[in-house]
């Protein structure tokens, strides 16, 4: 890229790059560093501008003085909800938003109510409308994620929650995921999981985003991509058999490493070609953003994690596989913000 160009990109829309703090270590096996270090790595790194987390209550205030000792915002965070019990919760996790100047707070909707019941189409939209309320009040904007084992997973129902949040007369952010989609492309076992098997063989539900009509392009379009996680997946993912669940089960396999971890780091061979599809979905993104004037894309944070179905057992560094995927994503956003504005 040429200085003029470079300048171009730089006066251009801003689109932040953070990290979620689980991910700011290097093997699984290597203890959790403490606040303030994360913190530090983090600025010692320069690539990420804010860390992404909503710290467990005896934290807070440790993120606070890290926040402001390394000059790193927490700039948004997230957790999961069991509908009909965890209400009070996200007024909890929405005050600590506030105190930390938190703008986003990410959301996960489970797929069962708390008395076991399935939370219904009505019932996400509902907790939305109490979500969004009660975010106004504090300046933080909810946004609801796509992610497996909620009520997401199943991918046919976030235009519907969507529709019925916008019938209120309310905005519907969401916290785009896409590698909760991308890893089901050519896996029928993950697409029984959420039941969407015969809709995508029938070329009812589009998940290759190289595909017209792709659900997550289907997102992107209608404006509703609030806040992004970047944790890089590729179709029909290996599963992570570094580790194993309760059911000796290994992880279902949500995560990819973004650059090549090494030899014998990694429970299967490495190509990063096939990655392309999950960087497509960026790319769309990123153009949207730029193209339209009304877009509400306010960030990007790498997730490179180490629970059971990302990273757990990995012999591979999570920081430096998110300081690689930050990397790409300024170098892309840059190129792209170049180009609309050459």
């Amino acid at each position: 890229m040429n200085a003029v160009a470079t300048v171009r990109a730089a006066a251009a829309k801003a689109l932040p790059i953070g990290i979620q703090t689980n991910g700011i270590k290097h093997t699984h096996a290597e203890a959790m560093p403490d606040v303030d270090t994360r913190f530090r790595m983090v600025r010692d790194a320069g690539v990420f501008d804010y860390v992404d987390k909503t710290p467990d209550p005896d934290q807070i205030e440790d993120f606070a003085r890290a926040s402001e000792k390394y000059g790193i915002p927490v700039r948004c965070g997230g957790w999961f909800y069991a509908l009909g019990e965890d209400e009070p919760l996200l007024l909890k996790n929405l005050d600590t938003a506030r105190r930390l100047g938190s703008t986003i707070h990410n959301v996960q909707v489970k797929t069962l109510r708390a008395d076991g019941r399935p939370a219904t189409d009505e019932d996400v939209a509902e907790f939305y409308a109490f979500a969004f309320e009660e975010g106004a009040k504090r300046g933080v904007e909810p946004c609801f994620e796509i992610h497996v084992n909620m009520w997401s997973e199943d991918f046919r129902r976030v235009e519907t929650v969507a529709r019925l949040v916008e019938g209120r007369g309310l905005p519907f952010r969401m916290t785009l995921d896409h590698s909760h989609v991308i890893f089901k492309i050519d896996h029928p076992d993950e697409q029984d999981v959420s039941g969407i098997r015969e809709d995508v063989a029938a070329g009812r539900l589009v998940l290759d985003p190289y595909r017209p009509g792709h659900v997550c392009g289907t997102w992107i379009e209608a404006g509703w991509v609030r806040h992004c996680h970047a944790r890089a997946a590729v179709p029909n993912n290996p599963r992570n058999t570094a580790a194993t669940g309760p059911d000796g089960k290994p992880g279902r396999g949500i995560q990819y490493p973004f650059v090549d971890p090494g030899p014998g780091n990694y429970d299967a061979a490495w190509d990063g070609a096939l990655l392309e599809p999950w960087k497509e979905v960026v790319r769309q993104l990123m153009r949207h953003h730029a193209a339209d004037p009304e877009s509400r894309l306010g960030q990007i944070s790498t997730e490179f994690i180490p629970n059971l179905d990302y990273g757990e057992g990995c012999r591979y560094s999570l920081f430096e596989q998110s300081i690689a995927c930050a990397g790409w994503l300024r170098e892309t956003w840059a190129e792209i913000s170049a180009s609309r504005n050459g």
